[in-house]
């Protein structure tokens, strides 16, 4: 019970620890000029509308573009099990809005994780030429994203969306990231071919 009650305490530190890394990370922009912007999907609404958070990253990602940080932006995400739309269209809809020309977007609509953006994203980089990336998604997510891209051959440069969740939706999601590293961990070390699990 002892030995139990140790690794408890032990795996909470880490948790701990890995939680205030991935809040660390996040809150501080990496914008340099690159070749594209990338925006990493999130959630489309049940009718098809971009969810606060792909509105936020998408937002975002519009103010990079329009500081001329890059002429290009790669819309990632594919479609929702609930809807027939794409996170990228969605993305694409926000940043049309937000004064970005549609000839300047690009989508992924493949994808269905934070792996698959950057194997997919890459894939289109390479195809465009293109070297580097700046990685737009909300800040709890953007540790996890350089390692995953970083992985993928990218020389990628992570941005916080300027806006935050809620505080019970930013609790929720960096929780879930904490249990996302963990698997990247563990999936990274024991070389799991694995790009999509539903949870993270």
């Amino acid at each position: 019970m002892r030995l139990l009650v140790f690794a408890l305490l032990v795996w909470l530190i880490v948790g701990i620890v890995i939680a205030l890394a991935v809040l660390g990370y996040g809150s501080v922009s990496h914008a340099r000029d690159a070749d594209v912007i990338i925006v990493l999907g999130a959630g489309m609404t049940r009718s098809g509308r971009p969810g606060p958070a792909l509105t936020r990253r998408s937002e975002t990602a519009a103010a990079l573009y329009h500081a001329g940080y890059a002429d290009r932006l790669l819309c990632a995400g594919g479609v929702p099990r609930y809807t027939d739309r794409s996170e990228a269209e969605g993305c694409a809809e926000v940043l049309i809005a937000s004064g970005v020309p549609e000839d300047a977007i690009m989508l992924e609509e493949r994808s269905r994780s934070t792996e698959e953006n950057a194997v997919y994203s890459r894939a289109i980089m390479e195809s465009q030429g293109w070297g580097s990336a700046l990685v737009v998604s909300d800040g709890y997510h953007l540790l996890r994203a350089r390692w995953i891209f970083a992985e993928q051959g990218v020389e990628a440069y992570t941005v916080p969306a300027s806006a935050f969740p809620q505080m019970f939706d930013h609790a929720y999601s960096l929780a879930r990231e904490v249990v996302a590293v963990h698997w990247q961990v563990f999936k990274t070390i024991l070389g799991l071919p694995f790009t999509f699990v539903p949870w993270v």
